[in-house]
Formats: C-alpha cells, sequence, structure tokens
C-alpha cells in the first residue's frame, strides 16, 4: 500500500539543491573554456581563409593588369600593392619600376588588412615582402604563419612560385593540405 506524504514533504532538499547548482556551474565553466578555445581556432582559421583569398587576388590581379603586386607583412597586417609609381620619372605610369615605394607618391594600395593574430611570414633571409610578377609567379617561396598559441586545423599558407596552399603547423612547417 502506498502511503500519502504529508504536506511541506514533497520536493527538494537545500542540499540536493546545492548539488544540482555546483553540478550545472561546472558544466558550464567547462563549456566556456571549450567556447574560448573553439574562437580561437576559429579566428585564426578565418584569417587563413581570408589572406588565403586576398594573395590569390593579388596573384590574378598581376595577370590581369600586367603588372607587379606586392605583398608587404607587419606584425599584425598586411599591405598588397600595385606597381604603379616610377620613382626615376616621379610619376603614376603604366608598368612602374619594379620596386616597391611605400612612401607617397609611391605604389597604389589595393589592400591593407588588420589581423587580430600575429602574421610571421618566413619568405628567407628575414624577408617580409614578396611580389607577383606580370605571369602570377610569386618572387619568394616560404609560408606565412597565423597566431601562435593556437592549434587550429589550418594556420599557415605555403607560398611557392606557382602555388599557394593553406596548411597546418606542424612545429617546424607548414604541412600543406
Amino acid at each position: 500500500m502506498l502511503e500519502r506524504k504529508k504536506f511541506g514533504e514533497n520536493g527538494f532538499s537545500l542540499v540536493e539543491l546545492m548539488i544540482v547548482v555546483c553540478i550545472a556551474a561546472i558544466l558550464f565553466a567547462i563549456a566556456g573554456i571549450q567556447y574560448s578555445t573553439w574562437m580561437k581556432r576559429y579566428n585564426v582559421e578565418r584569417e587563413t581563409r581570408e589572406l588565403h583569398a586576398d594573395l590569390m587576388n593579388a596573384r590574378v590581379r598581376a595577370i590581369g593588369r600586367n603588372r607587379l603586386h606586392f605583398v608587404a607583412f607587419s606584425a599584425d597586417k598586411y599591405t598588397i600593392y600595385e606597381d604603379t609609381y616610377d620613382d626615376a620619372l616621379s610619376a603614376y605610369t603604366h608598368d612602374g619600376d619594379g620596386t616597391l615605394q611605400t612612401t607617397t607618391p609611391g605604389d597604389t594600395v589595393i589592400l591593407q588588412k588588420q589581423t587580430d593574430n600575429a602574421v610571421f611570414p618566413s619568405l628567407g633571409l628575414g624577408k617580409t615582402t614578396f611580389y607577383f610578377d606580370n605571369n602570377g609567379l610569386a618572387s619568394l617561396k616560404g609560408h606565412i604563419r597565423l597566431g601562435l598559441d593556437v592549434k587550429a586545423d589550418y594556420d599557415c599558407i605555403v607560398l611557392s612560385a606557382t602555388r599557394i596552399n593553406v596548411g597546418q603547423w606542424n612545429g617546424s612547417s607548414c604541412k600543406a593540405r
């Protein structure tokens, strides 16, 4: 036979309620840490995709406009220039002079993008600038890495004369995917 509970005995005790609140707090803390890590990875991957697209566009633009297009990197940004200024003539010309001029007057800025993550170009001999010629060939080869403390699915770009591939940093080099 079932016995009926008295009034006031149906519900949770304070101890039971505190245990549930503690378990919920622990789960939310774990979820918050995972979300933070996921967002860092996502931002590195997003910026890597954007840089890859911008480099591909600069290559296509160099071929289409039949001019050198320079790509210059600094700590947390990159700039793409079109070679339109001839320093010897002190004028803007059809084909420029093959040298990057960043002062005013100088080559035309096509794109300048600030990044949330640090940019680490490794293009040989500490160089931070390269160009695409009028055939779309890159002047240097190496890799460009974004961010340091995040293990993203792809966080670097492998640059060769004829290819631009996204990749993943394996601790010592960028492995193209």
